[in-house]
């Protein structure tokens, strides 16, 4: 078995495979990889067994190369998840020559990080588990009434009134203004937990490449932004990627109510999942909202090769990344911003 190298933003097969095969997502699709790579100069490169006209299987990674963190592979930076279209010994082969190839490009680790079980044999491969993240998906095959009814009374359903209550004025779209309210209610949100904001260039490079894909939603109050959720669309699944909010305004419920607002546009589409992201297991609250939406939780487990054993912060790291977030809330916006765009391209 020979495994071959395409460029999935030029091979013509990339649409033609994504439109067929039933995992494939938003993270897979062309303008997703177009936008990584004008915003951060990843190379997007994809691997496949597949000879001739058609594709049957693809793994598709971001080439990085970091003076900062490394050489590596990575499916997908930025991505939540990125299932192999590939399985049994199609997948396994690719994955064993790319660790041969790994270890001769010097690069520090290949890793992929599937939505869902994907028969990986890691005695085969050599790849092991790396990260563990809990991820939630709404079923919105039923009616809007049977789905308002899963929500947590009252940590959905009276925030929803009350937004009501309040008049939230509600718009969404893609327009320079949205993105504007975004950015600014995204900057409040990292600087209150201690994080600079992702590049303003990634979100514009998104909104340009996903056109229709993507979809800002804004609440305000008397014309102050509340909150607002970034959505992605793909074939019968919307991605809740993005969120962020105005902490004096947290009371009125902007956020569930941009939630239930985002699930009856979908409905209106005829999306039958809310795929809600991944959620950090130490991150409980959000976990508890995801699951107050009626959400169910699954497991996203990550795997690298070299496989090593996942390490526990020391109290030295642990302390030297606390003085350093405490530095960063203290720098002005245009500081904090000018963070996020020196650090996010060796992240990914």
């Amino acid at each position: 078995m020979t495994m071959y190298k395409i460029n999935p933003l030029t091979d013509p097969r990339w649409p033609v495979l994504l439109a067929q095969h039933a995992d494939a997502s938003v993270f897979h699709s062309r303008e997703w990889l177009d936008a990584i790579c004008r915003t951060y100069g990843y190379e997007p490169i994809a691997f496949t067994t597949s000879t001739g006209e058609d594709l049957s299987n693809v793994l598709v990674f971001c080439r990085i190369d970091s003076w900062l963190t490394g050489k590596r592979l990575v499916s997908l930076p930025f991505s939540d998840h990125c299932q192999p279209l590939a399985v049994g010994r199609h997948l396994e082969e690719i994955l064993r020559v790319l660790a041969g190839q790994r270890r001769a490009k010097h690069e520090r680790y290949i890793e992929i990080r599937p939505a869902a079980e994907c028969g990986l044999d890691e005695t085969n491969t050599g790849f092991m588990k790396s990260h563990s993240y809990s991820t939630q998906t709404v079923d919105l095959s039923l009616d809007l009434k049977a789905i308002y009814g899963r929500f947590h009374e009252s940590c959905i359903c009276r925030k929803i009134k009350r937004a009501e209550r309040e008049k939230l004025a509600y718009e969404s779209g893609r327009s320079e203004d949205l993105l504007r309210k975004f950015r600014h209610l995204l900057l409040l949100t990292r600087r209150r937990h201690k994080l600079p904001p992702q590049p303003a260039a990634w979100f514009q490079n998104i909104v340009r490449c996903l056109g229709n894909m993507i979809t800002i939603h804004v609440v305000s109050k008397d014309d102050i932004p509340v909150a607002s959720i970034v959505t992605l669309m793909h074939k019968n699944s919307l991605v809740y990627k993005y969120g962020c909010s105005d902490g004096r305004f947290s009371n009125m419920g902007g956020t569930p109510f941009l939630f239930w607002k985002a699930i009856q546009q979908a409905k209106d589409l005829g999306i039958d999942e809310f795929d809600l992201g991944r959620s950090d297991y130490e991150d409980a609250g959000l976990i508890a909202f995801k699951e107050h939406l009626g959400a169910v939780s699954s497991e996203l487990r990550y795997y690298r090769d070299p496989g090593t054993p996942m390490k526990m912060k020391s109290s030295k790291s642990t302390s030297a990344s606390a003085w350093a977030r405490e530095a960063l809330v203290r720098l002005p916006d245009s500081l904090l911003s000018g963070v996020g765009e020196a650090v996010y391209r060796h992240l990914g």
